[in-house]
C-alpha cells in the first residue's frame, strides 16, 4: 500500500504543480505541528509522532515538533469554539514557517471551520488496501485485491458550508432551514485538480452528482468535470451518487480518480473504508493553493475506545507518510514508513478492528513501537 501514484516506478507526488510548497523563511528544522484531538485522538498521534523518531533516526535529519491547543469539543466546552484563535494561530504560524499540521480527530464542526479558515479546498482521502489485510475485509478478496481508488473531495463550499437557522411555524413547529452553494470559480478549481491526477494515474474520472435532486448544482459539476477531462485528456463519467456508492462496493477496481462535493465525498469517503478492512485505517490530507496542509485520518474520535490502547493508530501513520512526500518532498521516508506499515501487517499483527483467526493482537501503542522498529531496520537497510 503506498500513498501516491507511481509513473514508471517513481513516486509522484500529488499536490505538484496545483499545491505550491511553503519554504521556510530560513532555512532549517522542518515543523510538524501536531493537534493530538480528542478521545483516541492523543493515543494515535502519539504512535504517528514515535514512527517520525523512528524516521529521524533513520534518516539523519531532524523535525521541529509543536504540539497545540484542544479542538474539537473538548475546545468546545474549555473555551465556547471547537476551533479557537489560539488553534488558528498555532496552525497559520507552522504553515508560514512553511510546516504542516498532523491534526488528530477533533468533534463537531472542527474541521469544516478549520478548511475555511485556510481555504482547504481540496481533500486526497486514498483508498488502496494493504495485500496483507485482503482476508480481514468483509468483502471478497477478489473484488477488494488491486482496488487503488483517489477521492478528491470538496473541502470549502456545499452542504457543509451553508448556513442554517430554525424557526416556529404557525402551529409552533420548528422549520429547520440551510442554504448552501457552489460556485463556478471554485468547483472549476477542484475538477482541474481531479482531472490532473487522473491523468498522472490511469486516465479515468468519476464526477459524482445527484442530477434529479440538485439539478443546478448537478449540471454545474458536470459541465465543470467535462470541460476538465477535455483538457486533461481523461475519460470521464458522471454519475449520481447513490449509482457510485452502489459500484464503488460492488465493482471498486473500475474507479480511479473520484471528484465529488463536499457531502458526496464525506459519504463516498466512509463507504470507502470498508475496502481497506476498517475505518481505522482511512487518512487523506487538505490542501490549500497556497501551500497550507492538514493531514487528518477520516475517522472520528471514537470516544468509547478513549484510554484503552485499542484504536488502529495506522491510519494517522499513514498521513505522516502523506505529510511527509507531499509536505516536505520526502519520498524516501514515506516509503519507508509505508513499506513498514506493510511488513508488521504480513507478520500478522492486528488491533482488534482487523484481527483474525491466527494473529497477534497488540494495543495502539505496541502497533506504534512495531511500525517504528521495521521503519529502523528499513533505513538501516538502505544505508547498507
Amino acid at each position: 500500500m503506498e500513498s501516491s501514484s507511481r509513473v514508471g516506478g517513481a513516486a509522484v507526488r500529488w499536490t505538484e504543480g496545483w499545491a505550491r510548497r511553503r519554504e521556510a523563511p530560513s532555512p532549517g528544522v522542518p515543523v510538524i505541528g501536531v493537534l493530538p484531538g480528542e478521545g483516541v485522538g492523543p493515543e494515535v498521534t502519539a504512535a504517528a509522532c514515535r514512527v517520525l523518531r523512528a524516521v529521524e533516526n533513520g534518516a539523519g535529519r531532524r523535525f521541529e515538533i509543536a504540539t497545540g491547543g484542544p479542538i474539537g469539543l473538548e475546545a468546545e466546552g474549555l473555551a465556547g469554539r471547537v476551533l479557537t484563535e489560539e488553534v488558528a494561530a498555532f496552525c497559520a504560524d507552522v504553515f508560514d514557517r512553511g510546516g504542516a499540521v498532523l491534526a488528530g480527530p477533533g468533534g463537531g464542526r472542527f474541521v469544516y471551520d478549520l478548511r475555511r479558515r485556510f481555504d482547504l479546498f481540496c481533500k486526497l482521502s486514498p483508498l488502496r488496501p494493504f495485500d496483507a489485510l485482503s482476508h480481514a475485509a468483509r468483502l471478497k478478496v477478489s473484488a477488494v485485491a488491486g482496488c487503488d481508488v483517489l477521492i478528491v473531495r470538496d473541502g470549502v463550499e456545499g452542504v457543509y458550508q451553508g448556513e442554517w437557522d430554525e424557526r416556529r411555524d404557525r402551529e409552533g413547529g420548528r422549520v429547520c432551514e440551510h442554504r448552501f452553494r457552489y460556485t463556478e470559480r471554485h468547483v472549476r478549481r477542484l475538477l482541474a485538480v481531479a482531472a490532473g491526477l487522473a491523468a498522472q494515474r490511469r486516465g479515468a474520472l468519476a464526477v459524482i452528482v445527484k442530477s434529479g435532486g440538485v439539478p443546478g448544482i448537478s449540471a454545474l459539476w458536470k459541465a465543470a468535470g467535462i470541460e476538465a477531462a477535455s483538457a486533461a485528456g481523461v475519460e470521464i463519467d458522471v454519475l449520481d451518487v447513490d449509482l457510485a456508492a452502489y459500484r464503488l462496493i460492488q465493482e471498486p477496481k473500475k474507479f480511479d480518480v473520484v471528484a465529488a462535493p463536499n457531502l458526496f465525498g464525506d459519504i463516498l469517503t466512509d463507504l470507502g473504508a470498508v475496502l481497506l478492512g476498517s475505518r481505522g485505517l482511512s487518512f487523506s490530507g487538505n490542501f490549500s493553493e497556497d501551500g497550507a496542509a492538514v493531514y487528518q485520518t477520516n475517522h472520528g474520535s471514537a470516544l468509547d475506545l478513549a484510554g484503552l490502547d485499542r484504536a488502529n493508530p495506522l491510519g494517522q501513520i499513514s498521513t505522516l507518510a502523506l505529510m511527509l512526500r507531499e509536505s516536505f518532498a520526502l519520498a524516501r521516508e514515506a516509503d519507508w514508513i509505508e513499506r513498514g506499515m506493510a511488513e508488521v501487517l504480513r507478520l500478522g499483527v492486528r488491533t482488534f478492528d482487523i484481527s483474525e483467526e491466527g494473529t497477534t493482537l497488540v494495543g495502539t501503542a505496541e502497533m506504534g513501537e512495531r511500525v517504528a522498529a521495521a521503519v529502523e531496520r528499513l533505513a538501516r537497510s538502505a544505508a547498507g
